[in-house]
Parts: structure tokens; sequence; C-alpha cells
């Protein structure tokens, strides 16, 4: 029992930082975050096994992580409230070409990344030419493009 205790406990704490650390940490992955997840990864074995390392502890501790995983979707998925506070919405960060300053400090997001979006996907190369930029659940930031007159 203890350590299905564990895994909950460990699942919700990861949970819980990875949200504090917004979404554009999980959109794109640098080296240095992939270093941070495997050390994150080793800490978290260790936490999750504790004393006992049998293979069965461990199929019970992965066990528990993919109910809690099921579990957390299908509340996502049935329940909208639930969906909102665990997803989040998305955020626009560029109306008609201003930037909404207050959002896109709150979602740690520059003009450059903005840009960098609107580049890759649609050849844009200043704000101006920008609708809306909306970061996205995923992390990732769309780009409506002004229609020309």
């Amino acid at each position: 029992m203890e350590s299905v205790l564990r895994a909950l406990a460990i699942y919700v704490a990861l949970f819980v930082m990875f949200r504090i650390t917004g979404r554009r940490s999980m959109s794109h992955i640098t080296t240095f975050d992939f270093v941070l997840l495997l050390v994150v990864g080793e800490a978290t074995q260790q936490a999750l096994l504790g004393e006992d390392v049998s293979m069965t502890n461990g199929l019970l501790v992965i066990a528990t992580l993919l109910l809690l995983d099921v579990t957390v979707r299908w509340l996502k998925v049935n329940n909208r409230r639930t969906g909102r506070a665990l997803e989040g919405l998305p955020t626009i960060l560029v109306v008609d070409g201003a930037p909404l300053e207050d959002r896109m400090r709150e979602a740690r997001i520059g003009v450059g990344e903005v840009l960098q979006s609107a580049r890759e996907g649609y050849g844009l190369s200043r704000l101006e030419d920008i609708h809306l930029a909306v970061l996205e659940v995923s992390g990732s930031i769309s780009i409506i493009p002004r229609k020309e007159d």
C-alpha cells in the first residue's frame, strides 16, 4: 500500500510542478530540459520505489501510475471544469499586432517567441502582420495572420 501512496504523491507533485513551470516548457524541449527530465526521472524512481526495488513493487508502481493517468484523462474528457483546471485554457497573446504584455509576462512568453512561430508557420516577420497569436494548452503558439484588405 505504501508504494501506491508514493506513486499517487509523486504523480500529483510532478503534475503540479510541471503546471507551475508553464506550458512552453512542455512544447519545445532543449538539451537542458532533456537532461533535467532524466535527472527528475531518476529521482522519481528512487522516491517511488523506496527500499523495495523488487519487480513486484516496480510493477505495482507502474500500474498505479497508469491507472492515475487513465483516471485523469477520463476526468478531463467527462468534466469540463476539471479539464479546464488540469489543462488550462488557450491564452490570447497578440491582438491586431499589439502584444498583450500582461498575458505574455504571465505565460513567460517573449515577443521573439511569437515572431518565431509567425515566421515558421506563415513567413510573417512583423507583429503588425498578426491578427491573433494564441498560446494553446499544448504549449504551441497558433498564429492567425491579418487578412489583407
